[in-house]
């Protein structure tokens, strides 16, 4: 058992009685989903959670239903121990730890299916995987019962998906995006970046020139298709492989008329380096 000095909780009628102190008081609630091996973009969050709501809680759970066969479910970084002194620096109030058997115990059988902005993009190459995201956030939101809760836009997809199911189940919570967090060179932060060899960490930073070129042609009016051939071809030259590289509507997602863009816009990319997959994207304003 680890021993966390910061206050946290395994159940979820633990949970619950810390939160019905706080709801006895009057008190907002903020709320951080994470699957920890935290870096300063979660950071990042709990501190304009802090911003906005007398407590925050902040969950770490590595959740098996959005991981495919295959992918890195058992190799995914599991760093509890200095997560939990980061979240004590940012004064988080709260850590929900909880298990799987407490998130889906024996004979669970519900699951949330998407469609909308969860269509298309990430779904491609991980057709479980907004499925997955939308089931165990909407068990937390339950679970936690927040006022706001905080998302990162560096996976932007993510972010509208869950604005939506928010929006479609009524769950009466304000979701707030936090900027990407980058390091020096431009990288979004990620936890999966301690995957990427030295050399591959290198390369990696030119995924960020790639979506500041491809937005900035947008922005002076190159069109659309134009402008999204030029960043693949770039980024098919930069990497081992590329799932995506393109630009949508940035409230909806949904794709872009062939010309110069006609509304803000969002351009997005998922490559790959050796066995890690790196995604990020960038804002396009329609030209004025």
């Amino acid at each position: 058992m680890l021993n966390l000095q910061i206050p946290h909780a395994t159940t979820v009628s633990a949970l619950r009685a810390r939160i019905r102190s706080w709801r006895d008081d009057r008190l907002s609630i903020g709320f951080v989903p994470t699957m920890g091996a935290l870096h300063d973009g979660h950071i990042s969050l709990v501190r304009l959670a802090k911003a906005h709501c007398d407590r925050v809680v902040a969950s770490v759970f590595v959740n098996p239903r959005q991981f495919a066969e295959g992918e890195d479910l058992d190799a995914y970084p599991r760093t509890m121990l200095e997560d939990s002194e980061k979240l004590t620096l940012a004064r988080c109030d709260l850590i929900f730890l909880p298990d799987v058997a407490e998130m889906y115990p024996e004979g669970y059988s519900a699951n949330i299916s998407m469609q909308g902005a969860a269509v298309g993009l990430e779904s491609v190459a991980r057709p479980h995987f907004f499925d997955g995201v939308a089931t165990v956030v909407a068990k937390l939101f339950n679970q936690v019962r927040p006022d706001m809760a905080f998302f990162g836009e560096k996976d932007y997809q993510q972010l509208l998906v869950i604005r939506q199911m928010v929006r479609d189940l009524n769950f009466g919570i304000d979701i707030i995006g936090g900027e990407t967090m980058r390091e020096r060179d431009g990288l979004a932060m990620s936890s999966r970046n301690v995957y990427l060899s030295a050399d591959d960490r290198v390369r990696a930073a030119r995924l960020n020139v790639i979506l500041k070129e491809f937005a900035a042609a947008l922005n002076a009016g190159m069109p659309a298709d134009q402008a999204q051939k030029a960043a693949m071809a770039s980024a098919a030259a930069a990497f081992d492989a590329v799932d995506y590289v393109e630009a949508r509507c940035a409230a909806t997602l949904e794709e872009l008329p062939s010309g110069p863009i006609d509304r803000d816009a969002r351009v997005l990319a998922a490559v790959r380096l050796g066995s890690t997959r790196l995604i990020d994207n960038m804002a396009a304003k329609r030209p004025s």
